[in-house]
């Protein structure tokens, strides 16, 4: 008998030795980091630059103030609509792609990843540029005696902005899942009866649920995040909690409470990511059952 070479020891060896540097590097750069500004969360600040952790909730206590609770209600609107928006667009498109010709699902897939292409700041003001009073669309309704409509600076350009920014969020998830899906079910589904809707919401829907839940994530939590796009699109009463926290580390220095609202948004994103683990858990106890 041919004993087996061991390689165990070897496999577990390469293993470590390429695990070694991302590990290096994520505990470096972001563990420890994020662990400084953890423990800022629970301290208050000592003249105009130190910073003295002494373990006190008083942080955590400022967010009861109903200024705080407000902002977070409205980012947490403002990122339930966009990604509400996301899903009516995207899926749509992403159901358009994955039934393309070859050639048609190219020329989709370009046309989606295009904005990637180019600077965030770069496409907000081009969208400034085009919903300000002289813009495109004001000059296109005024050539049928529509308007001027007052759009920049509002809650519907910010809307309309976090859309723009975080639709691919929505439709790339969205096709890689709906071009694995096993199209044999479909025809199934239209050769027994049942009209094209029925179908999608019978059968399709319920196949890529799960690939459905994570499309919303990758859209709500970086939209419940954004900066950049309510702050050049919004107006006074359009702001974000990113701008609130950006206004504690810079103006206010105020980097304990600045801190302690970014720990409550990264709180959020962990219980919204708890919901969809418990979700499918158990979808696919009901799938086993």
């Amino acid at each position: 008998m041919i004993a087996r070479p061991r390689i165990e020891g070897g496999s577990s060896a390469a293993f470590w030795t390429v695990f070694a540097a991302p590990a290096l590097w994520i505990v470096a750069f972001f563990v420890i980091p994020l662990s400084v500004i953890w423990a800022y969360s629970f301290g208050h600040t000592e003249g105009l630059t130190e910073v003295a952790v002494t373990g006190t909730l008083g942080n955590y206590a400022r967010l009861s103030d109903p200024v705080y609770l407000w902002i977070f209600g409205k980012s947490l609107l403002f990122a339930g609509a966009t990604t509400a928006i996301c899903l009516l667009i995207g899926f749509p498109y992403a159901l358009v792609m994955t039934f393309a010709a070859p050639r048609g699902k190219v020329l989709l897939l370009l046309a989606i990843m295009l904005p990637f292409w180019t600077n965030l700041l770069v496409r907000t003001y081009a969208l400034m540029a085009v919903m300000r009073s002289e813009g495109w669309i004001n000059q296109g309704l005024g050539l049928i005696g529509l308007g001027p409509f007052e759009m920049l600076h509002t809650n519907f350009a910010v809307v309309v902005g976090l859309v723009y920014v975080h639709l691919p969020f929505i439709v790339l998830p969205l096709f890689s899942t709906l071009d694995r899906l096993d199209r044999s079910l479909i025809e199934a589904s239209l050769d027994l009866g049942a009209g094209h809707l029925t179908t999608i919401f019978r059968v399709v829907i319920p196949l890529v649920w799960p690939g459905v839940l994570s499309a919303l994530l990758l859209c709500f939590i970086p939209a419940l995040g954004s900066y950049l796009t309510p702050d050049l699109l919004g107006g006074p009463d359009s702001q974000m909690i990113a701008s609130v926290i950006e206004r504690q580390f810079k103006r206010a220095n105020d980097w304990p409470f600045g801190a302690a609202l970014s720990f409550v948004l990264m709180y959020l994103t962990l219980a919204a990511m708890a919901w969809r683990a418990l979700t499918e858990r158990r979808a696919a106890a009901r799938v086993a059952a």
